[in-house]
C-alpha cells in the first residue's frame, strides 16, 4: 500500500476518518493524501469582474488557511502527507483524484446520527462509494485503536463477486487480518436448504481459485429475515472490527441490499463499513 487518500470538509466526521488513516499509515508505512472540495460555482470562478475574481480567490486562500489549520495535529507530524484543495462539486471526482495520486485506499467519514445508513441512500459518502475503482473504507465514529483483525465479507457469492473478493484478500493480507465470510439466508431471497448452500460455495471457491484456502465449510450460512439484520448480528456476534462488502459502482449498493437499511438496525452497530467495486 503506498498512499491513502482522505477527504475532509472540516466536521468531525472527516477528522474521525484522518485519523484512522493516520493509524493505518503509521502502522503499514505509507502516505497520506488529504483533499478538501471547495465546491465554488463557476458561474463565480468564469465572471470577469474584477471583483468577483478577487472574491473567488479569496474564499480559495480562506480554504487552503483552514485546510492547513485543520491538518496540525500531533498524530500527524511524523507522516509524510500530500494536500490538494480542489473545487470540485460532485463528488464522483474524488475517484479522479485518487487516481492522481496513485491512492490505494480512501477513508471517509459517515456524517449525521443515522451514520452508515446514509451511505445506502444518496449521502455524499454513497456517492463515492458508487464511482471509486479502489475500496473505501468509512468510518462512523471515533476509533483511538483502529485494528482490523477480524473483518466481515458478507456477500451472495455469485461468480460476478470473484474479482471483489481477490480484491478484499489482497487489501486485508496487507493487514494480516482473516475474513470471516458469510451468506445471509433470508426467506424473501428464496430459503436456501444446507446442501444449496454447500454446491453455491463450492462453485464460488472452484471460481475463484481459492481451494488450496477455503473449503465450504468456511463460508458461514447466518439465517436472518433481511440480509442487513443478518450482517450486522453476524458481525457483532463475532466482534468483528469491520463489515466488508461489494457494489456494483454506478448501482449503488442497491443490488446487494434489497432495501434501505433500517435506521435502528444502523443505530445498533458502529463498526466501519469497507466497500469494494466489482
Amino acid at each position: 500500500m503506498k498512499k491513502i487518500l482522505v477527504p475532509i470538509d472540516f466536521s468531525e466526521c472527516s477528522e474521525y476518518a484522518l485519523e484512522v488513516a493516520a493509524q493505518l499509515a503509521t502502522h503499514h508505512k505509507t502516505e497520506l493524501v488529504a483533499l478538501h472540495m471547495m465546491g465554488l460555482t463557476q458561474a463565480v470562478l468564469n465572471k470577469d469582474d474584477s471583483e468577483d475574481v478577487m472574491q473567488a480567490m479569496f474564499y480559495m486562500k480562506l480554504a487552503e488557511k483552514r485546510f492547513a489549520e485543520f491538518l496540525e495535529k500531533d498524530y500527524l507530524k511524523n507522516l509524510k502527507v500530500h494536500t490538494t484543495v480542489q473545487n470540485y462539486k460532485e463528488f464522483q471526482e474524488i475517484n479522479s483524484v485518487a487516481k492522481e495520486f496513485d491512492c490505494d485506499l480512501i477513508v471517509m467519514g459517515s456524517h449525521g446520527s443515522s451514520g452508515v445508513r446514509e451511505m445506502f441512500v444518496g449521502s455524499n459518502t454513497e456517492k463515492v462509494v458508487r464511482h471509486s475503482d479502489i475500496p473505501v473504507l468509512v468510518i462512523k465514529n471515533r476509533v483511538k485503536n483502529f485494528k482490523l483483525e477480524k473483518v466481515v465479507f458478507a456477500s451472495n457469492f455469485d461468480e460476478e463477486v470473484v474479482s471483489v473478493f481477490h480484491k478484499a484478500s489482497r487489501l486485508f493480507n496487507l493487514f494480516d487480518a482473516p475474513m470471516e465470510l458469510v451468506y445471509i439466508n433470508t426467506p424473501g431471497d428464496g430459503f436456501r436448504s444446507t446442501q444449496e448452500m454447500h454446491n453455491r460455495f463450492l462453485q464460488f471457491i472452484l471460481a475463484a481459485k481459492a481451494d488450496q484456502e477455503y473449503k465450504i465449510t468456511d463460508i458461514n450460512t447466518y439465517n436472518a429475515y433481511s440480509v442487513e439484520e443478518g450482517i450486522f448480528q453476524y458481525s457483532n456476534l463475532i466482534n468483528a472490527d469491520a463489515i466488508a462488502m461489494p457494489t456494483h459502482g454506478r448501482k449503488g449498493l442497491a443490488h446487494f441490499f434489497s432495501g434501505s437499511i433500517g435506521e435502528d438496525l444502523v443505530n445498533h452497530s458502529d463498526l466501519p463499513v469497507i466497500t469494494f467495486k466489482i
